[in-house]
């Protein structure tokens, strides 16, 4: 597993990382997340030995960072931020030196690089020089290095960064179906990210923890969480409809979308509301175009933990 105890990176006067502390089990998928300056790639720096640590511990399956780099880079798999490799190389023969280094050869060596090209369909550009490449492929280069000696572990900081919403899509179902095996931790600024792969969530802020839980619990700190949004046929009847929404005695507040046409009815003390809305609108024959069950929404608990602007 992955240990931190009390971890902390100073720069000059600038507390990057301020003694923080956690641990990553197998087969947990870990969002870190937080605002951009948090420390967030900083933490990921020191867990991979590519930063010293001022003070503090970290500790990845047993071995020290300090103290056993070698151990700990032979079981990390590392994309950092930005995936930074060769520009000159084309990614056949980029992947093919990462082998080497990671000690692959013979069978184990081409198994590993047809799995990898294959996962992340890096086929088309194989032999196309790395720095001709989409911002999107630079990336999923990135990621197959990362993956290509199948390590324990695996950072991935900002892994879907420049990707577009299919290749997104392909990445987290890799990172899912290698999540039972491994311990991973992925570094991201994107909330939706951290719904779709991550069973577990801390948020840093000012370089200190100040959440942890799953991505589930977060969203019911949320005071949409267990609200109902509805949305009609005809938005000239809309305020009649949020008077009616109003008065029933489950709902403790409405409010209205900036383009007044969809209404949000909050429960009061855990009531379930939308029982409730469903009976009103089918008894007043409101003509309904969208009602469903607001399981809470992560930006907004990520706004009030971390003091952003609402």
């Amino acid at each position: 597993m992955i240990e931190i105890s009390e971890l902390t990176k100073v720069y000059g006067s600038l507390v990057a990382v301020d003694g923080i502390s956690f641990s990553v089990s197998p087969g947990e998928v870990l969002g870190f997340l937080g605002p951009n300056g948090a420390g967030k790639s900083t933490t990921m720096k020191m867990i991979t030995g590519f930063v010293a640590p001022t003070s503090g511990q970290a500790r990845v399956c047993g071995h020290d960072v300090e103290n056993a780099p070698l151990e700990i880079k032979r079981r990390i798999g590392y994309l950092p931020e930005g995936a930074p490799s060769y520009g000159e190389m084309t990614p056949r023969r980029f992947l093919d030196f990462i082998a080497a280094v990671r000690g692959l050869d013979g069978t184990r060596k081409r198994t590993r690089l047809d799995a990898v090209v294959g996962e992340l369909h890096l086929g088309p550009v194989l032999d196309q020089s790395i720095e001709t490449l989409s911002k999107g492929f630079r990336r999923r280069v990135g990621l197959a290095q990362a993956i290509l000696h199948d390590p324990e572990v695996l950072i991935l900081d900002e892994p879907t960064d420049g990707l577009d919403p299919n290749q997104k899509h392909e990445v987290r179902q890799l990172i899912n179906a290698m999540a039972a095996d491994k311990i991973i931790v992925i570094s991201t600024h994107i909330l939706e990210e951290v719904e779709a792969v991550c069973s577990r969530a801390i948020i840093i802020a000012d370089g200190r923890i100040v959440a942890d839980d799953t991505p589930q619990a977060l969203e019911a700190r949320s005071r949409f969480h267990n609200a109902v949004s509805l949305r009609i046929a005809d938005p000239a009847r809309i305020g009649a409809v949020r008077a009616a929404v109003q008065r029933l005695p489950q709902v403790a507040s409405t409010e209205m979308d900036g383009a007044g046409e969809r209404l949000t009815a909050f429960p009061k003390d855990g009531a379930l509301v939308l029982p409730a809305v469903s009976e009103l609108a089918a008894r007043e024959r409101w003509e309904v175009l969208e009602l469903h069950l607001e399981s809470g929404r992560l930006d907004e608990v990520f706004r009030d933990i971390t003091g952003g602007i609402h």
